[in-house]
């Protein structure tokens, strides 16, 4: 009967998996993940029907079920809104790629094997360790754009979150592995001094202090902190006294230790002091070639709501309005609001451009579609995945249905500018962390060969729709200008790439913040050159 019933399920199940597409890069779309919530969810309820077949089961199986049961309970009634705490998706991550295969092994010795049938055939399906390492990165990532703490991150205490969730000494440790990994050792310190944190607070935990501290101590040592190094190595054979890479380790640091202190030593009597006007000139050289801040550092400022702000002059340039192009027969009788967002180059914001209705046919259609978001590379005009744009994307086309259609409609009607030679609709889904670093939307002069193929021309202008709210960070800013658009559902925003010369305008550059809390679903529209000679002539002036 048990057997009959896992098999049942087992049916079930595939032909829900059937809809999933290849089981890689599940953390790049917050969308395609909440599937496996409900993969997730089937699997706890086939456990627990094994378990109830099997009344002999070790206990700590069951423990294990009664857990996972309510935790996917909870997450199955709002699964965009649990995967949007990026700790959950994490979890998810590795609770699918690593645990869910620990639990297979300890009861591949049982005598019934309908739940092992079920849990082996849906393993295809399962996250990979390039699912479970792309979500620990994104949140070291949010950690760095919004200059989160590892407390913080670990407690789960952020803006906006619903499904509050915290990180197991375990998982700290496992984000410091995975920066180890990539010899990033500053967030393999951040990390493993976190777990050893919740160690030393008493935390149950697979993971003993002695580890933590082997890589705390070697992280810390390749900072250039060679007396931190020492201490925490000092501890670690305290605590495990036969510990074979600490007792090297001890005496290579003290021998280093004594070997900076003679230089230093050394140094100090060799060099003089500076006269005060040499190091008057030297300031002021200093001052002098001090570069402008970086992109990097302008970006995740205005990610985090810093930056440039509007004189109150260029503010009182900034109007809402009720719009209808030049009185357009489908908007003399309902104008839309717009907003000016910025100034230069000008942005504007459409109000109430798209129904919940519309989105949800949108997404949808894009649902199924969706695969890893790519950028064309600049010199060879292929197109390829990139670490610095981290969504899934589906094009949709005005044929496929009506809503399609009435909004490429509607977008062309707005801006005055053909469709016809426009790209289809582009819908974005965006993973944990999910962002686009600063990049331009139209070709430059150094690539001739960006749209080729498409054959009309450079990208005019770009349409972009938001399709959710995001309860924190996922803002689009503009780097060099310092505006800052955040997402608002139902809303767009349009701004010109190009002059009406021609000429690109390279203060458009801009970027997709990371999602920090939140499910970010956009849609865009990139329009092209041909068509629109007489919709938008050129001008006399270059940079008009």
């Amino acid at each position: 009967m048990a057997l009959r019933r896992m098999m049942l399920c087992l049916l079930v199940l595939s032909s829900v998996l059937h809809t999933l597409t290849a089981h890689n890069d599940f953390f790049t779309s917050i969308g395609q993940m909440t599937d496996l919530l409900y993969t997730e969810k089937d699997l706890v309820t086939s456990l627990k029907d094994y378990i109830r077949a099997e009344e002999n089961k070790l206990e700590q199986v069951k423990a294990w079920a009664e857990k996972l049961d309510s935790l996917t309970s909870t997450a199955t009634q709002d699964p965009e809104g649990f995967l949007g705490h990026p700790v959950n998706a994490f979890k998810l991550m590795k609770r699918l790629n690593t645990e869910w295969a620990d639990l297979e092994n300890l009861v591949l010795k049982d005598t019934s094997d309908g739940f092992i049938s079920n849990l082996t055939v849906q393993r295809q399906y399962f996250p990979s360790d390039e699912d479970q390492t792309g979500a620990a990165k994104a949140l070291l990532r949010l950690q760095d754009t919004y200059q989160l703490s590892t407390n913080a991150l670990s407690s789960g205490d952020l803006p906006g979150v619903i499904h509050k969730s915290r990180m197991t000494a375990e998982d700290c440790y496992e984000l410091g592995k995975i920066a180890y990994s990539d010899a990033d050792y500053y967030h393999t310190e951040l990390w493993m001094a976190q777990a050893l944190s919740q160690l030393d607070q008493g935390e149950e935990s697979t993971v003993d202090k002695a580890t933590v501290m082997d890589y705390l101590s070697y992280a810390i040592y390749q900072q250039g902190e060679l007396e931190r190094a020492l201490e925490l190595t000092k501890r670690l054979l305290k605590l495990d006294p036969e510990h074979q890479r600490a007792k090297g380790n001890l005496k290579y640091f003290e021998f280093q230790l004594e070997k900076q202190r003679k230089e230093a030593a050394e140094r100090k009597e060799k060099v003089k002091e500076p006269k005060k006007s040499d190091v008057d000139k030297r300031e002021a050289q200093r001052k002098r070639s001090k570069d402008p801040l970086p992109e990097r550092q302008r970006y995740e400022r205005l990610c985090r709501g810093e930056g440039v702000k509007l004189t109150p002059r260029r503010q009182s340039r900034l109007f809402c309005r009720y719009y209808d192009n030049s009185r357009n027969p489908h908007f003399v009788l309902a104008p839309v609001k717009q907003e000016d967002e910025w100034d230069r180059p000008r942005i504007v914001r459409f109000h109430d451009i798209i129904s919940d209705k519309e989105i949800s046919k949108v997404k949808e259609l894009a649902k199924p579609r969706l695969r890893r978001a790519t950028i064309s590379n600049p010199i060879t005009g292929v197109l390829e995945t990139a670490h610095y744009r981290i969504s899934k994307s589906a094009w949709l086309s005005g044929y496929e249905d009506p809503v399609i259609e009435r909004i490429n409609q509607r977008i062309e009607d707005l801006t005055g500018l053909e469709m016809d030679t426009a790209e289809e609709l582009q819908v974005a889904n965006y993973g944990v962390g999910g962002q686009y670093e600063p990049h331009f939307d139209f070709g430059r002069k150094d690539e001739p060969d960006a749209f080729k193929e498409l054959g009309t021309g450079n990208r005019i202008a770009t349409w972009l729709f938001y399709m959710s709210d995001v309860a924190a960070g996922g803002a689009t800013v503009f780097p060099d200008v310092g505006a800052a658009v955040w997402p608002k559902k139902g809303t767009a925003v349009f701004w010109y790439n190009l002059f009406a010369s021609g000429e690109g305008d390279y203060s458009t550059r801009h970027a997709a913040c990371p999602v920090l809390v939140g499910n970010k679903w956009v849609s865009n529209k990139w329009i092209h050159e041909r068509g629109q000679e007489f919709r938008r002539p050129c001008a006399l002036n270059e940079m008009e």
